[in-house]
Parts: C-alpha cells; structure tokens; sequence
C-alpha cells in the first residue's frame, strides 16, 4: 500500500475532464441529483401537508416523520442484499417509478380532497422504503461505471450535487407549498423522481453483476456474508465503529444544541435556522476539496485532519456568550468548518470503502455501514435530553460535542490513518474490467 509520501507522476494522475465526457456517469449524475433534490423537498412538502391541510399534531406530524424514517433502520441490511444480485440501473429506474406514481397519487388525491393522515403515513414510508433501495444502488452503480482512479472524483461529484439538493431542496419544498399548494409541492416532488428516471433509463453501459446459482443463497445468508466481509476487513470495520460513535454522539450532541440555542444564547427560531443551514455551502465546498486533496497529501491524512478540524469545531460551541452579534457568526463558522470536514470525510471513506469492496459485495457493504451507523441515533437523541436535564446545557454540550472526538481517534490507530494518496488495491480486481 503506498505511503502518504508516495510520489504521483503527473503522467498517472486521473484527468477530470474525462469523467465528465462519459455520458453514462453523467446521466447517473443528473439522475442522481434530481432524485436528491425530490426527495429532499418530499421531506419538507410531506409534514407541511399535514400541518396546513390536514390539521396534524405534534404526535402525528412526529409519527409520520419516524414512517419515513423507519426504513433506513428496518430495511437497510436486506436491501444491501437485494441490490447486489441486480443491475443498479434497473434498482434506480423501479424506485424512480414508484416514488412518481406514490407522490403523484398523493397529490391528486390531496387536490381533490381525498387524501387523510392514514393514507399520507402510507405515502411517506413507501416513498422512504423506495428511497433506500435507490441511495444504496447509486452508491453500487459508480463502481460499475467507472474506473478506480476516478471514484474519487466521482464521488466528489455525486456528494456534492446531494449536499446542494440538502440546502435547495427543502427551500424548494417550503416555497412551492407557500406559494402554490401543498398538494401541487407534492407533484412537484414527483416531477423530480420522473426527471431521475428518464435520465438513469439512458444509461446504456453493461453491469457485470454476480451470476445467480439455479438455488440463490437465502436473504439471511446474503446479510450475514455482507456483516462478516465488513467485519473482516480492518479498515471496513474500523469505518463501522467510527461512524457508530460519530452518528451516537451527533445526535446526543444536536438534542443539546437545539435546546441551547434558544434557551441559553436567545436566539430566535429562523436565527437557528440560519446557523444551521451554514453546514450545507460547507459541504459543497468539502465535496470539492475531496476532488483533489486525498490524491495530493494521502486519503489517510485527509481523514484524520478533517475528522478532527470538522468534529472538533463544535467543543467551541459551549464558551460561547453576550449578545447575537457575536454568537451567530461564530456559529455559522462553526457549521461550515463543519460541513466541509464532515463531507470529506463522508467522500473519502466512500471512495476507501468502494475500493476495498468486491462489486458483488458494493450494496451490502453500503447497507452494513449505514445499518451500523445510523442504528444507534436514537440512543444518542435520548441520552442527550437525559444530560442536558441532568447536566446543564453547557456541560452536557461539551460533553457530547467531546464524544464526537471518538471518531477521528478510531481511525487515527487503525489502517486507514496510513492510507497514502492511491486508494487501497483489490486483489484480483483489473481497472478496466469493465465492458463498456
């Protein structure tokens, strides 16, 4: 494995330019990005339609909320399974399909005054359960798309256009439904999602995928192949308690800080807002920073300094006082130092992790990690509420903003801190073994 020092022959480094002139990674790219900015509107459009049309409570709005949540946890691991005895592409254009026909229906019934809480708890899951299949089946599609030297770049490209649908797309969503209906925000979400199929539909590059035996090995058995490959491999396993502890410790974390911000800096409710909405420009810049510095100073070094700079922006948080003058622009500081180290990480490890990971094995392995990554948040978000009561707000911000440090640690004492400016090898695995 080559060292950070390794030396990168300008004759050997990866033209960006090329990514952009395959047509196939750029409809995946626009397909990608519409769906991201449907979905992430579709987050915003679907409560608001309860609220203003339907009249929800805070219980109910909460519980459609967890229906469109509750997929990422039940089903991540089975459709990690699913997506790799599939062509991506036809993953991709079935969940576009679906989310279509199930916003669209939604809107049309909602126009026409059809549309109830029971039926909209039903539109928010499927749309959540389809939503899983297609962000786990982009992730495999790069891979079977493009060379190794260029998943870096790829991924910096997808990342960014889903940090960019992340910032427009609930401001999509929030003036589409103010300015028109709740219903015809709706159909707008819809329109994304048919947008995303017909360009992912063009794809015309062959995927090789893993030949199916006449008896498939059970769902049960697929699942555990993907958790013992995860497991087996230092640095997969080591991406699996990182992020454990991160995404534990973030949602600790941010049930503090919504609590101190209004109630110990006095800050007004679009004030919160606006400091949080400074992480997503920091992600856009950190998607294209990912473009360049792994390959110029070593991934494993962009790793660990931007773990460590990202996470620990936040222990500055708690010794913050006096006027709104001076918090909020130290806390827009912090969001987007946040943002952008947050999402070179996010990019990197993506890159390290498709690396390192059979084709056969891509959705699982995206599945295991963020079943493991994400499993815990709930955990984190009542272990917060019980600190802050317990604590204080300021002691129990320090704290869990402290937790988060536990991450870059993890990654500081295992193989990826060693990581030089190539991606890890495969073994057996050529870069153009792949039919065009």
């Amino acid at each position: 494995m080559p060292s950070a020092s390794s030396a990168v022959s300008d004759s050997s480094r990866p033209d960006p330019s090329s990514l952009w002139r395959d047509g196939d990674f750029r409809r995946l790219w626009v397909g990608q990005t519409a769906s991201q900015l449907g979905e992430h509107a579709g987050l915003l459009v679907l409560p608001l339609f309860a609220v203003l049309t339907l009249d929800a409570g805070a219980g109910q709005l909460g519980l459609l909320r967890a229906m469109g949540q509750a997929p990422i946890l039940l089903l991540s691991l089975f459709v990690g399974a699913w997506v790799d005895r599939w062509r991506t592409r036809t993953v991709m254009v079935l969940t576009d399909i679906g989310r279509t026909l199930a916003l669209g229906a939604a809107a049309v019934a909602g126009l026409l005054g059809w549309l109830g809480l029971p039926a909209l708890f039903v539109v928010a899951f499927a749309v959540g359960v389809l939503s899983v299949f297609f962000d786990v089946a982009y992730q495999a599609s790069l891979v079977r798309l493009v060379k190794r030297d260029q998943l870096v770049r790829g991924n910096s490209a997808l990342e960014g256009s889903r940090s960019a649908a992340q910032i427009g797309g609930p401001a999509l969503g929030g003036a589409l439904v103010s300015l028109l209906s709740a219903p015809i925000a709706a159909a707008s979400s819809a329109l994304f999602f048919a947008l995303s199929f017909l360009s992912i539909r063009r794809i015309r590059r062959h995927e090789s995928i893993p030949e199916r035996s006449e008896r498939p090995p059970r769902i049960w058995r697929r699942i555990h192949e993907g958790l013992r490959f995860v497991v087996s491999d230092t640095s997969l396993r080591t991406v699996c308690l990182a992020s454990a502890a991160f995404q534990f410790s973030f949602a600790a974390m941010m049930t503090v800080y919504l609590l101190f911000l209004p109630r110990e800096l006095h800050l007004s409710g679009t004030t919160v807002g606006l400091a949080l909405a400074a992480t997503g420009p920091g992600a856009l810049l950190g998607s294209m920073l990912a473009a360049r510095l792994p390959s110029r100073f070593g991934h494993g070094a962009v790793l660990l300094s931007a773990a460590a700079l990202g996470d620990g922006a936040f222990l500055c948080v708690p010794a913050l006082h006096g006027s709104a003058a001076v918090t909020v622009p130290a806390l827009l500081a912090v969001s987007f130092v946040f943002g952008t180290g947050g999402q070179l990480v996010n990019v990197t490890v993506m890159a390290v992790r498709q690396a390192v990971t059979p084709d056969g094995m891509q959705g699982r392995a995206a599945a295991t990690i963020t079943f493991v990554g994400m499993g815990l948040t709930p955990l984190g978000s009542l272990l917060g509420g019980f600190l802050a009561e317990e604590w204080g707000l300021r002691t129990s911000l320090l704290v869990t903003a402290a937790g988060m440090m536990l991450s870059p640690v993890l990654m500081a004492l295992s193989p990826l801190a060693r990581l030089g400016r190539e991606l890890p090898a495969l073994a057996g695995r050529a870069d153009d073994a792949r039919s065009p």
